[in-house]
C-alpha cells in the first residue's frame, strides 16, 4: 500500500472561556469592534498548570477512541506547535510517554500557523514511503501563556486547544498534492522577539514585554489573503484539479475576514466552508484539524469529498494540501 487516509479525528478544548464581554472589562474594545474585525466571539483558556501536552493528550486520546484504536498501535507522534512544553525535550515525547507509548518515535514540528499543514504533508509522506504504517499528527497551542493581555491588538485573538488526526497506510491515496513555502526576510511581522539564541530572555527583555507575541496586524492580513489564494491555487493545479471541483475549504482560523475573501475568490458558498473562529479565536496549529474534527463529529463531511486544508503564519509561512476523504 503506498496510500494515506486519516482514519480518526480528535480535539479538545479548555474549559475556561474568555468571551468578548469579559475583555470589554480590561480593554478599550468592545464586542462589536472584536467581531466586526475577526469574526471570534469567545476563546478556550488553559488553566494555570495546563500544559501544551496536556491538550495533546485529551485530543489524542478522543482521536484514539473515534478510531477504536490504542496508544501503541500508534508508530510515530509528531506534535506541532509554537508553545511546547519546553524548549526541549520535544512535547511529543512527553505526549507519547503518557499515552504509554513511550518507546515509539516521536518529535515536535515549530512553523507556528500553519504546523498542520506541514505536518500532514510530512506525516503523509512517512506513511505512504512505508516508513510507519500510522502517524498521530497533533496540532495544539496554549497561545494565551504568550499574550500580553495589555495589548488589544493580540488579547483578542488567540485561544487554546488542541487537535489530533491519525494518518493511516491505504490502498487509495488522499494526499492528492500540496504546496508550501515560507519567508524569513522579515520575522518580526509575527513573531515572539525573546526566548532564542538571538535574543535570550533576560530581565530586561521581561520588563519589556518581549516574551509575548508580536504582530504588525496589517501586513499579516495582506499576506495572509494573497498567500491562501495562490496557495490555494497551486495546490489544485498540482492535483489537476479545478476551484469547481471543491466540496470542502478548511481553512487555518485567524480571521474571518481573511477566511471570506479566501472563500470569495475560490466561489465557496459559506456552507461549504468550515468555521468556527466564533468559539475558538485563533488556535494556530490547532486550528484546522479542530475545524476538522467538529466537521466530521457533525457528518458533514463524506466519502469522497474534496477537501483543501490552507493556512499560513510565523515564518512567515504558508502552506495548502488536497485531500481525498475516505
Amino acid at each position: 500500500m503506498n496510500g494515506v487516509k486519516i482514519s480518526a479525528v480528535g480535539h479538545y478544548a479548555p474549559a475556561a472561556i474568555l468571551t468578548n464581554e469579559d475583555l470589554e472589562k480590561t480593554l478599550d474594545t468592545s464586542d462589536e469592534w472584536i467581531t466586526t474585525r475577526t469574526g471570534m466571539k469567545r476563546r478556550h483558556i488553559a488553566a494555570p498548570d495546563e500544559a501544551t501536552s496536556d491538550l495533546c493528550i485529551a485530543a489524542a486520546r478522543h482521536a484514539l477512541t473515534n478510531g477504536k484504536l490504542t496508544a501503541p498501535d500508534i508508530d510515530c507522534f509528531i506534535v506541532a506547535t509554537a508553545t511546547p512544553d519546553y524548549p526541549f525535550p520535544a512535547t511529543a515525547c512527553i505526549v507519547a510517554s503518557k499515552l504509554q507509548a513511550g518507546d515509539k518515535p516521536a518529535f515536535d514540528i515549530e512553523i507556528a500557523c500553519s504546523g498542520f499543514i506541514y505536518g500532514l504533508t510530512l506525516a503523509s509522506g512517512l506513511v505512504r514511503s512505508g516508513i510507519f504504517k500510522r502517524v498521530m499528527l497533533i496540532g495544539a497551542e496554549t497561545l494565551s501563556k504568550i499574550v500580553d493581555r495589555k495589548d488589544r491588538s493580540t488579547a483578542v485573538l488567540f485561544g487554546d486547544g488542541a487537535g489530533a488526526v491519525v494518518l493511516e497506510a491505504s490502498e487509495q491515496n488522499s494526499f492528492l498534492s500540496r504546496e508550501l513555502g515560507s519567508d524569513g526576510t522579515k520575522p518580526e511581522v509575527l513573531c515572539v522577539i525573546s526566548g532564542g539564541s538571538r535574543r535570550p530572555l533576560t530581565a530586561e527583555a521581561i520588563a519589556a514585554g518581549e516574551q509575548y507575541i508580536q504582530m504588525e496586524g496589517r501586513e499579516v492580513f495582506k499576506f495572509a489573503v494573497t498567500k491562501m489564494i495562490d496557495a490555494t491555487d497551486e495546490a489544485l493545479r498540482k492535483a489537476h484539479l479545478r476551484k469547481s471541483d471543491l466540496d470542502w475549504l478548511i481553512p487555518h482560523q485567524a480571521n474571518k475576514r481573511i477566511i471570506d475573501a479566501a472563500a470569495k475568490y475560490l466561489g465557496m458558498p459559506d456552507d461549504k466552508v468550515v468555521v468556527n473562529i466564533q468559539e475558538y479565536g485563533n488556535t494556530s496549529a490547532a486550528s484546522i484539524p479542530i475545524a476538522l474534527s467538529e466537521a466530521v463529529a457533525a457528518g458533514r463531511i463524506k466519502k469522497d469529498d474534496l477537501i483543501v486544508f490552507v493556512g499560513f503564519g510565523g515564518g512567515l509561512s504558508w502552506g495548502a494540501v488536497t485531500w481525498r476523504w475516505a
